[in-house]
């Protein structure tokens, strides 16, 4: 299960033990110290959960995860609310805002990582059944198989992973950087080109027998899968 969460937090120490406990449970931590970096981040990087501060610099967690809801491709990011703030009607105001678990300081950083683990569980397609659907498309991830329409699709090992990370956010548009890390790894030195290679492979196989190409080229931003035509 372990992914990557960004941790938006503006108190160095308390950063740097979340991080600890994370990276130890086999997550990647990424860290945005105030609101707007947090925002870009959440662009940039497509973590797989967010923690996030209420009191933040810039921008408070609250009005973050709000406008996070708001942003189609961010909307469905798992967040969880870290505050100072223990009052009933704190805890309703973070969740209405759109966070999916609250946590109040001080707190366990053990608890944390148990909490992230749960808010995956839900939220992630895998979850329920180890696969993932969307657009005739099913994907199994225990075995390693793909079929569109009820009909095998033989995928190399690249273009599995490649889909696996479109199809966790339909209607999400990746940057080929961010396909990169995500499908190849950080620390797998390839060009970008590589990535347009491997999505036109891709793209032969789930179009094979004139099925209708679901994978949209976004000029100059990268590559979603989305069945959205308008």
């Amino acid at each position: 299960m372990p992914g990557r969460i960004l941790i938006i937090e503006d108190d160095p120490a308390l950063v740097e033990v979340i991080r600890y406990n994370l990276e130890q449970a086999g997550f990647e931590a990424i860290i945005a110290l105030d609101g707007d970096e947090g925002l870009l981040l959440i662009e940039e990087e497509a973590p797989d959960l967010a923690v996030v501060d209420w009191m933040l610099p810039k921008m408070s967690g609250v009005d973050l995860c709000r406008r996070v809801r708001a942003t189609p491709g961010a909307k469905d990011l798992p967040m969880i609310m870290l505050t100072a703030r223990g009052e009933e009607s704190d805890k309703v105001r973070g969740l209405d805002a759109g966070a999916d678990d609250y946590m109040v300081k001080p707190f366990s950083p053990r608890e944390l990582v148990s909490r992230i683990n749960a808010v995956l569980r839900r939220s992630r397609p895998e979850g329920a059944g180890e696969n993932l659907e969307y657009g005739g498309i099913v994907m199994d991830l225990a075995s390693h198989k793909v079929a569109r329409d009820g009909a095998p699709i033989k995928l190399g090992p690249t273009e599995f992973r490649l889909l696996k990370v479109l199809m966790e956010r339909p209607g999400r548009v990746f940057s080929r950087e961010q396909l990169l890390d995500r499908a190849w790894g950080r620390d797998i030195h390839v060009e970008l080109r590589t990535v347009d290679v491997h999505v036109r492979r891709l793209r032969k196989a789930l179009n094979d027998g004139g099925a209708t190409d679901i994978i949209r080229t976004v000029r100059s931003a990268g590559y979603a899968i989305d069945t959205d035509e308008g």
